[in-house]
């Protein structure tokens, strides 16, 4: 861990905090909303508080505690958690050069990865941003969501009605707002997202939520049998 303690010392700029800021604030305006949404349909507070340090996977955790909240068991719920946490898996091989080389780092990565701070690396321009981008977003991201979700928790029904609030639209934004730069650099990453985001479209009205998104997944298919056409490929997108 002290490589990664001199990577954050050197490369810690104030951009990289101000940009990871917005993605906080998502977390923990969902955070809450989790919290509360568990405590407030009679499950204990300590339950969301537990499953977000453990588990800590924001959309698989929401999932999970659907299924109880609807009647299932608590195995129907690790399986429908698990199942729409598979991604994860694709985004540890795109992110595996980025947490290092210990094994403490490699362990302690692993659990911070999500959507967000993996997608916040992959935006840096060059592997060492990256990293430092990945653990500032990564370590950020996981005291705010765990305070958020503390925070609803203990206020359990108190909020009310959380969708009311739409904060089901926050992180969708930020994601949107960390991939267009990767969008616009690589024609390659653009096709391989339309392919997916048509395959997510396609099966929405016909499959549970959550499931789409793994099928999106399938647009990394495009990227492999690209990847020998590179240039040609980045010639055509710069035309």
């Amino acid at each position: 861990m002290r490589s990664l303690q001199r990577t954050l010392s050197r490369h810690l700029s104030s951009d990289l905090v101000r940009d990871s800021s917005l993605v906080w604030l998502a977390g923990g305006v969902v955070g809450v909303s989790f919290g509360a949404i568990s405590v407030a349909g009679g499950l204990p507070v300590w339950v969301p508080v537990v499953m977000s340090l453990v588990v800590y996977a924001g959309s698989a955790q929401f999932s999970a505690v659907g299924v109880l909240l609807a009647g299932g068991g608590p195995l129907a719920a690790a399986a429908t958690g698990l199942l729409l946490n598979t991604r994860t898996a694709a985004f540890g091989l795109a992110i595996a050069d980025t947490l290092g080389r210990g094994r403490l780092a490699r362990l302690v990565g692993a659990h911070l990865v999500t959507d967000e701070s993996v997608a916040f690396a992959l935006a840096q321009p060059d592997p060492v941003r990256r990293r430092a981008a990945f653990w500032v977003s990564g370590i950020g991201l996981f005291v705010v969501w765990n305070v958020g979700v503390l925070a609803g928790a203990l206020a359990g029904g108190a909020l009310g009605d959380t969708a009311a609030y739409g904060l089901d639209a926050a992180f969708p934004a930020v994601l949107v707002a960390l991939v267009l730069p990767t969008l616009r650099g690589d024609a390659r990453v653009r096709r391989c997202a339309l392919l997916g985001a048509v395959i997510a479209l396609t099966v929405t009205p016909a499959v549970p939520a959550g499931v789409p998104v793994l099928l999106a997944t399938a647009g990394l298919v495009l990227y492999g049998r690209l990847g020998g056409k590179g240039a040609n490929v980045n010639e055509v997108g710069a035309a």
